[in-house]
């Protein structure tokens, strides 16, 4: 559903991503582990086509820039950025014309319950608190129900309800067969139901393993995370791109 071939994106001398590759098959969950400054959220923006970048990246058949990917494909930024004059039921609205929705209100309606936004409607962007900010970038994400969804840093500032209810919606999607790539440094808060890692440091891929790969070798992902980014060790990498 998505493959990245040969990545790279420097600034100045800095190489954010070095000849970066993988793929993603459908209906998985991936989660992008690294530390601050790995290259993460670099790969991100390249991917869903914010970034001018060397290299190849793909949604399925199509180049990720076209108007076909950015058709099935979704993006849940680190940070929020919200329309101060717009309310919160104002920016779903603005969404669901964008994306040219049919149907949406009452999808809409439940990701406001979920996430504890239904009693915000009228507030405006810069009205809610940062949590509340949060929790609508995550709305915000997924009304289109997009068939690849890129999440960078989901869970930062959010309460433990909000925490619970993403990841349940993301085990939904999943069994619905959309495609999940999680990134993030925190590791406990992807103790959800995943396929594959990748653990960036210093721009490239370290370390690229499935589930039944880790499990097998006894470690768990956090042994692994600092067997790779402190150089204790290396669990043998699996390079499906």
């Amino acid at each position: 559903m998505l493959t990245v071939s040969h990545l790279t994106k420097t600034y100045g001398k800095l190489a954010a991503c070095n000849d970066v590759s993988f793929s993603l098959d459908p209906g998985s969950v991936t989660v992008l582990l690294g530390p601050n400054g790995a290259g993460k959220s670099t790969l991100m923006k390249a991917a869903i086509g914010f970034l001018r970048y060397e290299g190849e990246i793909r949604v399925g058949e199509y180049p990720n820039k076209s108007t076909d990917a950015r058709r099935i494909l979704g993006y849940i930024p680190e940070l929020p950025s919200l329309y101060p004059n717009l309310t919160v039921s104002e920016h779903m609205e603005f969404l669901a014309r964008a994306y040219r929705l049919k149907d949406y209100r009452a999808w809409a309606d439940e990701l406001f319950e979920r996430f504890e936004l239904s009693d915000k409607r009228k507030k405006f962007g810069d009205e809610l608190s940062k949590g509340m900010q949060q929790k609508l970038n995550l709305c915000l994400g997924l009304l289109p129900r997009p068939k690849l969804l890129l999440l960078d840093e989901p869970m930062i500032g959010l309460d433990p309800h909000a925490i619970k209810e993403l990841k349940l919606i993301l085990g939904e999607m999943r069994k619905a067969g959309c495609t999940l790539l999680i990134s993030t440094h925190i590791i406990d808060s992807v103790d959800m139901l995943w396929d594959r890692t990748l653990i960036m440091q210093n721009g490239s891929i370290r370390a690229n393993v499935t589930r039944e790969h880790l499990e097998a070798s006894g470690k768990t992902l956090e042994e692994l995370f600092f067997e790779v980014t402190e150089g204790q060790g290396f669990l043998r990498e699996e390079n499906n791109a």
